[in-house]
């Protein structure tokens, strides 16, 4: 019967043919890529110049109150100064359940790396954190690589080597003697920029779509937790031998509230726009701007060097950024 031999026909025809589902990858990327629109490269350039600028106040904080202190008054500010901003924009404190999320993400992206940046600072001169700190989209393309099935490409992997070649070059650091201390720094900042590496994809998956406010909010709240304990230790055991005077407070209000308040709220709306990888990426662009910070407000010199370096920077990042082509 045609009925039968239709019925027979279709059976015979699903048989042969696989299911739909059978041709999907079988480890799709955890954060699939993503263009970078123009107003997303402002806010990444944005973020850039205000975190290339908090070395100017860490220039007048450090000398006067140490490593520890400058860290906790920074995210303890930071702190009171999101409070400040999600009042004046009413914004409810609804972290949908990701409070602890956020607490436990301030400590590995904020408490831990500038636990560890303190130590470094002891042992291994401003150029050579500056290039460590660099490392840290290098470590995000690794961990997403290793541990988030993020995308790699040769492109990206080239755009990140090339971007440390350019900051070794604008920070211009030279060789130094190698030691056991070199060694404990190098491992410290190493740790931190890891810090900061698994901080960018755990936010996406711990706390995506929380408004970018409370993102913040919550990261400084558990940051401040962290170095709360060290700084009444530090305060205990080696006070400072001056708590400052105003411009020193007025540096910590610049610190916490312009380079970290409103930075990460900036960052946490960049995660989610562009991805870690891609975020990751200002620190290329900090040293720049912390060099024309100096140039215009320091007066201090230029040279060639830091023009080749920049176009290095500009070159890695486009090629870190730009879309990825994929071969099937």
């Amino acid at each position: 019967m045609p009925r039968e031999r239709d019925g027979t026909d279709s059976h015979r025809k699903n048989e042969q043919e696989p299911p739909v589902y059978h041709q999907v990858h079988s480890r799709p990327a955890l954060y699939p890529e993503t263009a970078v629109s123009p107003i997303a490269l402002a806010r990444l350039l944005t973020l850039a110049a205000v975190w290339g600028a908090s070395f100017l106040f860490m220039r007048i904080i450090a000398p006067e109150l140490g490593t520890v202190p400058t860290a906790f008054f920074r995210v303890s500010i930071a702190c009171l100064g999101l409070v400040a901003i999600l009042g004046a924009a009413r914004v409810r404190w609804n972290f949908e359940g990701k409070l602890g999320a956020c607490l436990v993400l301030g400590m590995i992206n904020s408490g831990i790396p500038a636990t560890f940046y303190s130590v470094a600072a002891q042992v291994l001169p401003a150029g050579y954190s500056a290039i460590f700190n660099a490392t840290t989209p290098l470590m995000g393309v690794l961990i997403g690589a290793l541990f988030f099935r993020e995308g790699l490409t040769v492109a990206k992997l080239c755009g990140i080597f090339l971007g440390l070649f350019g900051v070794g070059i604008l920070s211009g650091a030279g060789p130094v003697a190698f030691d056991m201390a070199l060694l404990q720094g190098a491992l410290a900042c190493l740790a931190a920029t890891t810090c900061y590496g698994f901080a960018g994809f755990l936010a996406r998956r711990w706390i995506s779509g929380l408004d970018s406010r409370l993102s913040a909010l919550g990261s400084m709240l558990g940051a401040t937790l962290l170095m709360t304990p060290l700084f009444a230790w530090s305060a205990w055991a080696q006070p400072p031998a001056s708590w400052g005077g105003w411009q020193v407070w007025m540096s910590l209000l610049g610190l916490g509230l312009v380079c970290t308040a409103f930075a990460y709220i900036l960052y946490f709306r960049l995660l989610a726009e562009i991805g870690p990888v891609k975020a990751s990426t200002v620190t290329f662009l900090i040293p720049v701007f912390g060099v024309l910070w100096g140039a215009w407000l320091l007066d201090e010199s230029l040279s060639m060097g830091h023009l080749y370096g920049g176009l290095l920077i500009a070159a890695a990042l486009w090629l870190v950024l730009k879309p990825a082509r994929r071969i099937a």
